[in-house]
């Protein structure tokens, strides 16, 4: 009799990947490397479990939008004080904290809870094209499409 097969902590083996932002769109690369941190692009994903890789993202200050975003779209924050709520452009984001900004989009679309902040913290994000992760001897990830 054949039995569903179930990850543990014990069974699970994990990659590391280096993806490129450059040129890339925000939604498209984020939508990606959220199914490589959950590992559902794995035959053993297993929904209660993380069994997703580590994720390199490399030159995050060259990612793109589409349209008029970059002007149009506004990223918000509050000091939970009264008036404590700030505002930030894309354009802004993209210049100032590019790291941030598809930090955001990635652990946005990760499961809510202490299982999608254990998937986040395999994220790695750095604006410039070095990483300090050669140690991990991480494989080049091409993006679909």
């Amino acid at each position: 009799m054949r039995t569903t097969f179930m990850a543990n902590a014990s069974n699970i083996e994990r990659k590391w990947y280096v993806v490129d932002a450059a040129g890339k769109t925000l939604g498209r690369l984020s939508t990606e490397v959220a199914t490589l941190l959950r590992g559902k692009h794995k035959p053993t994903y297993t929904p209660h479990v993380d069994t997703g890789d580590n994720v390199i993202i490399i030159n995050a200050e060259k990612i793109e939008l589409t349209g008029n975003k970059l002007n149009d779209k506004i990223y918000y924050r509050h000091s939970q004080f009264p008036g404590g709520l700030k505002s930030r452009t894309a354009l802004e984001m993209r210049t100032n904290y590019p790291t941030k900004m598809l930090e955001l989009a990635i652990k946005g679309m990760l499961p809510k809870g202490s299982l999608g902040r254990q998937m986040g913290k395999k994220l790695h994000v750095y604006a410039g094209s070095e990483h300090p992760h050669q140690a991990q001897q991480p494989e080049v990830y091409e993006l679909r499409g």
